[in-house]
């Protein structure tokens, strides 16, 4: 009898089935992966309300996968450097590894990617693309990590946000020693900032959320913040004006989701000459904006599309050194049948609850 694997579907807005699919079976170019643990951002959120393309076709969610090698063939684990029982981090695209484009490192933009963790419909065999399942098949062209074993797995899952964290502060961003750094958006993302900024050697670091963000805002502080502003009842830039005794911030990276004040107080808060870098999403909601004010203080403006490979390569070692109290970022597990509450937990919609870090462990059950 064929073994059965279970897995999430999303089939609309706030819709999602536990299902089961028939195990992938695995050739000598691809592989199977076991999920201990798939963690749950943002853009998952908007995803789950339907903000993201409420006509998408049905997908197993979750773009954050970590977990164990189960089976491998054997031109993929020479290819990958991975055999059965290690564990990895595996990434949402999936390039098509022959383009300019990917050859060139700059697999992000592959004009024929094969689709991505997270998103692919499951009409595409063998449907398992999601994290949010007991197991995920390794396409031939997929991206793998290895990270150590011994680390917990609710920590070690935290290699995507502290990746983005790494990215966008430090290979976007720029940030370098002394710099004053400006985060908007007190989330996870926002929190592996404050850590990427840090170990970069920022020389201040601000951030900023709402009074019902002050346990986000009280952990960016432990994390390194220097400075904390509470957006809803203070003056954003006019607090960043005096924190800096008017210099400004020299980088300041957006990362709100789906509002559009903030981007109008980067453009305010960064210093002639600045960098912004732009990856909260909006879902398509215009932000009016002076682009004078962009042309006469020299902004560079600069859209942060996911993590690159160099980037979780970093978030891991940082992951791996221990530098980082990254236990106090984890606040919630769930099972695989508690998805739908793992998302509303982190999304706020939970009374009581107070989510920053939350994953999907399938293992826990059972």
């Amino acid at each position: 009898m064929t073994e059965m694997v279970r897995a999430v579907v999303q089939v609309g807005p706030r819709r999602l089935e536990l299902r089961e699919f028939p195990r992938p079976c695995v050739g000598p170019d691809d592989g199977l992966l076991r999920i201990e643990a798939c963690g749950i951002c943002g853009s998952d959120v908007e995803q789950y309300r339907g903000h993201l393309g409420a006509d998408r076709p049905p997908s197993i969610p979750g773009h954050e996968p970590l977990g164990i090698v189960e089976e491998v063939g054997e031109r993929a684990a020479a290819r990958w450097g991975v055999q059965p029982g290690d564990r990895v981090a595996l990434e949402i695209l999936i390039p098509c590894r022959t383009c300019d484009l990917c050859l060139t490192g700059r697999y992000q933009a592959c004009p024929n990617r094969r689709g991505g963790y997270g998103t692919t419909p499951l009409e595409r065999p063998p449907a398992l693309w999601g994290g949010f399942a007991e197991y995920v098949y390794l396409h031939p062209n997929a991206i793998l990590h290895r990270v150590r074993n011994d680390i917990p797995a609710e920590l070690a899952v935290m290699f995507n946000p502290l990746g983005a964290g790494v990215r966008w502060a430090c290979h976007l961003g720029g940030v370098g020693l002394g710099d004053t750094v400006l985060i908007l958006g007190p989330g996870q993302r926002g929190l592996a900032s404050v850590i990427a900024a840090r170990a970069a050697g920022a020389g201040t670091i601000i951030v900023t959320g709402l009074e019902r963000d002050q346990h986000k805002l009280e952990l960016a502080r432990e994390l390194g913040a220097d400075h904390t502003i509470v957006a809803d009842r203070e003056d954003t830039v006019g607090r960043v004006r005096e924190l800096t005794d008017g210099r400004l911030a020299d980088v300041v990276l957006e990362l709100t989701p789906m509002a559009t004040q903030p981007v109008l107080d980067a453009l305010q808060a960064v210093r002639h000459g600045g960098r912004v870098v732009l990856a909260g999403l909006k879902g398509r909601r215009p932000v009016e904006m002076v682009t004078d004010l962009i042309i006469n203080k020299a902004i560079t403006v600069v859209g942060a599309f996911g993590v690159d490979a160099p980037a979780y390569q970093e978030a891991i070692r940082i992951i791996e050194s221990g530098r980082f109290p990254l236990e106090k970022l984890h606040t919630h597990t769930f099972e695989l049948s508690q998805t739908a509450q793992a998302i509303e937990t982190l999304a706020g919609e939970v009374e009581g609850e107070r989510a920053v870090h939350v994953a999907v462990c399938p293992g826990i059950g059972g």
